[in-house]
């Protein structure tokens, strides 16, 4: 049984991050996670399957865990999932993949996206501080996802995009 529940992936599993640019909607939301986890659940690296699971949050983040103590990814595996999420995406009318993109919450709680360019000017126009949250797509394991995807632009790494945040603590 290759596929398992997300919670059963060890912190060290390796992780893919997927934002999407905006929310989707609950149709969306069940073609998307339909169609991931028919993919993961025939998902294999030379044959053996693989130990891999997704979890899903705030209506626009898929995170794919594989545990490569038990059977490791190949390129050629790691690209089959990308070619299926790079379908669903022209599918969906949505980007899934691609850089560039950084996520945070405004002051009432909504899950913001722009681009690195968007993000420091809502910097400079203080509607980013030190302590709103931001979200780290560019985390690698399932413990990080855990405990460190959300977490205050002042912490993170998005703090290099606010010249203005720079020993900021969000006051």
């Amino acid at each position: 049984m290759p596929q398992v529940e997300f919670s059963a992936l060890p912190a060290r599993a390796r992780l893919w991050v997927f934002g999407a640019d905006s929310p989707l909607s609950e149709e969306m939301r069940v073609r998307l996670l339909a169609a991931v986890d028919a993919h993961l659940a025939q998902w294999a690296a030379h044959g053996v399957p693989l130990v891999c699971a997704r979890d899903w949050r705030e209506d626009r983040f898929l995170a794919i865990g594989v545990d490569e103590a038990a059977t490791g990814a190949s390129g050629c595996s790691i690209d089959g999932l990308f070619r299926v999420l790079a379908v669903l995406q022209s599918e969906l009318g949505t980007a899934l993949m691609g850089g560039g993109r950084v996520y945070w919450r405004d002051r009432g709680g909504a899950v913001q996206r722009g681009d690195r360019a968007d993000f420091t000017a809502a910097a400079a126009r203080g509607e980013v501080r030190g302590d709103t949250p931001a979200f780290d797509t560019t985390i690698t394991t399932v413990g990080e996802w855990r405990t460190a995807f959300e977490k205050p632009v002042a912490q993170s790494w998005h703090a290099r995009l606010a010249p203005a945040l720079e020993g900021a603590t969000g006051s």
